[in-house]
Parts: structure tokens; sequence; C-alpha cells
């Protein structure tokens, strides 16, 4: 019997679990009992409250295509005081179109939160848990929120990688024997 070869489908998969293994960065949690990682213990949730994702990561299959980088957290409300992800400098602090927003570096990553009106100045030290600005209204429709973006050596990954929670990967087969 001779085997079909893979489908142009099926290489696309491989490869793009194959990179994402690659590319994921080698300080994200660890993962425990049950498959969903622990959150990374220099990182912080970076509002109080109920901790609900909105709308999860979701990686674009190529670096300009339509996709969600970053999570949307569940806030309080317009006003709540917005925290520092993790440690490092803040690196902007200012409006992106027309949305205020803080980006804080911390070694090869970049932490961004929106939209968040700015307590801090460009250049200031931060540590995980620190204020670092009030939450806008306006980014979730039905709910408020902030969406909180990281991207390690320029490259987005999910924050649920170090904020902990994100569910272990299970690589299925793409066919059963019998077909």
């Amino acid at each position: 019997m001779r085997r079909r070869p893979f489908s142009p489908m099926s290489v696309a998969i491989l490869l793009a679990i194959a990179f994402g293994m690659l590319a994921a960065p080698t300080s994200a949690a660890p993962v425990i009992d049950g498959g969903a990682s622990r959150a990374h213990p220099d990182w912080a949730w970076p509002v109080d409250g109920v901790r609900t994702v909105v709308r999860p990561f979701a990686a674009p299959p190529t670096p300009y295509a339509a996709g969600h980088r970053g999570v949307d957290l569940a806030a309080p409300g317009a006003g709540a005081v917005v925290r520092a992800a993790t440690h490092g400098v803040v690196h902007f602090a200012g409006t992106v179109v027309d949305r205020p927003v803080v980006t804080v570096r911390s070694g090869n990553l970049l932490v961004t939160v929106e939209p968040v009106e700015p307590s801090v100045q460009v250049g200031d030290a931060v540590r995980a848990g620190d204020e670092i600005g009030l939450l806008q209204a306006g980014h979730c429709a039905a709910t408020p929120c902030v969406h909180l973006g990281v991207r390690v050596d320029g490259e987005y990954v999910s924050p649920l990688l170090y904020l902990g929670g994100l569910r272990r990967a299970v690589l299925l087969p793409l066919s059963t024997h019998g077909e």
C-alpha cells in the first residue's frame, strides 16, 4: 500500500506547531497538575477583581494578518487601578492613535496595557504590582476590561504564559489507522 504524501494543510499545521515550540520563551510559567500553568513568580495580575479572560490570545497566521495579539482581562470598571504585570522600566507612556497605553520593558519582553491613562513616565522603574495608571473606558464593548499584550524579542506571545492558567497543548492524530 502506497503512503499518501502529507497534505499542504498538514504541513502548515506541523510547521506552526514546531515554530510555536521553538519561539516559546524559556522563562514561561511551569506546568502544574491538571495541565494549567502557574503564574511566573515575577508577574502579577494587572487589575483587581475576579480573574477572568474576556477574550483570549489568538495568534495571527502571519505577522500582519488579523488576530488578537494579547488577552482582554475583566476589570472592575473605568477608573480602576492598573498595575505593572512584571518588573522593568517604563518604555512608553502615552497615546497611540486615540488610546492611552503603557508599555514596560523587562529584558527582552515588552509588556503593554491599554486603555490605561498613565501615572508613570518613560524611564520609571516599576515592580510587578506597582500602580502604573487608571483604566479608561472603551476597549471591550460588553464589560470593562484591560488589554494585556506581551512581545518576546518582537514576537507576540500569550500573556497567560506568564500570568498562569494556560492549558497544555495536546496533539491529536490527523487520522486513525482505519482511514
